[in-house]
């Protein structure tokens, strides 16, 4: 099976159209490859792909007929990415969240009470 059929099968990638560009980018690799979207996948095959800044490892253990429920993707393969790569998204989420350079957009609803706060108070 194509390696871009194989990964929307076991729903990595919502299309198909999804996996082959991300084959074409060069985002996966197999037994430390990097592929096309028409390279064939045989168990035992050793995949890496980079989905949503998340390095993803995972193990071949079968191919699929066709595209399966997500309860039977285990069957398909062995998820083998190491914990590191979740906890690196939850850091990047955190510093997202907590980053915004003054005087760049709408003020925050805490900007605007300072902001009210400020003109609200008289020098009397």
């Amino acid at each position: 099976m194509r390696i871009d059929k194989y990964l929307w099968c076991v729903r990595y990638y919502k299309t198909r159209n999804i996996a082959t560009e991300a084959c074409k980018k060069g985002h996966i690799e197999i037994n430390g490859q990097k592929v096309k979207p028409s390279r064939e996948v045989y168990p035992g095959d050793r995949i890496k792909l980079r989905k949503n800044q998340v390095n993803y490892e995972l193990t071949v253990l079968d191919i699929p007929q066709n595209r399966v429920g997500a309860k039977l993707t285990d069957i398909y393969r062995t998820d083998t990415t190491p914990k590191e790569a979740f906890e690196n998204t939850e850091l990047l989420k955190y510093a997202k969240d907590h980053y915004r350079k003054k005087g760049t957009g709408r003020p925050t609803k805490k900007d605007r009470r300072d902001i009210d706060g400020f003109l609200d108070e008289d020098p009397d």
